[in-house]
């Protein structure tokens, strides 16, 4: 962040010898409030009014809803713009599952609730769940000197903050290690009635296969499943896009 040219960074603006608060403290406050919420950079202007509806089809039903895959996103865009009032007025509302391929607007549409609540001044963690996992293996490297966090900081963040974002909790090879880390943290979620939106390529039913089921169990128990199916991944697609615009 640049410094700001009015005050300096100093955060006060000096005028005949009185100091007022430079406007600056606002924006940087929301700005520490993001980083600290571990949202990436790439994500932080993602806004519900920026999500297009014209990656779902109109036409090709969705086998597991029967439902246009237009009409699925439809149903969980609601969902998640639903959540954000939800969660202001009441901080133990069920929180959200979002399933989808590769590439079809989960992290993006979490990206958006985490930001309008972000706005609120909501205090919430967003992770990336194969990022978490080497976290917290990093934590048992024995030629680690000193460090920022420890194990129990992370564990204790991911269970304990009021609203949990676990981003890509895709099919993915996990150990019983893993498993055990992520049942602990739901685990405590669910029995403290903490929230947590989940987004994942694996389908409910395939979820047990992955996790178990005792974490499949949890996750059942405290989000409500949407999906966002598409034909094509939409990155794809954007950058086609972007190419025939050169």
């Amino acid at each position: 962040m640049k410094p700001c040219p009015k005050c300096l960074d100093r955060g006060v603006i000096i005028r005949e010898n009185l100091a007022y608060p430079c406007s600056c403290n606002k924006q940087r406050a929301l700005t520490n409030r993001f980083r600290d919420a571990g949202l990436p950079e790439g994500l932080r202007n993602c806004t519900f009014d920026q999500f297009n509806f014209k990656y779902y089809s109109r036409v090709k039903v969705d086998p597991e809803h029967k439902i246009t895959y237009y009409e699925s996103a439809r149903r969980t865009y609601r969902a998640a713009c639903e959540f954000v009032q939800k969660f202001k007025e009441n901080r133990q509302t069920d929180g959200l599952l979002i399933t989808g391929p590769v590439g079809s607007g989960k992290t993006f549409l979490a990206a958006c609730m985490a930001n309008a609540l972000l706005e609120e001044g909501v205090l919430l963690l967003f992770v990336v769940v194969p990022d978490l996992l080497d976290r917290l293996r990093a934590t048992y490297d024995q030629s680690r000197t000193g460090g920022d966090y420890t194990e129990r900081d992370l564990m204790e963040a991911a269970r304990e903050v009021p609203l949990l974002f676990l981003d890509d909790l895709g099919a993915h090879n996990y150990t019983e290690w893993a498993k055990n880390k992520i049942y602990t943290i739901l685990n405590y979620r669910v029995n403290h009635h903490l929230p947590v939106i989940i987004t994942t390529n694996i389908s409910l039913e395939d979820l047990s296969e992955y996790l178990g089921e005792r974490t499949t169990s949890r996750i059942c128990q405290m989000c409500r499943p949407y999906r966002l199916p598409v034909e094509m991944d939409i990155r794809i697609l954007m950058r086609r896009e972007k190419t025939k615009e050169l």
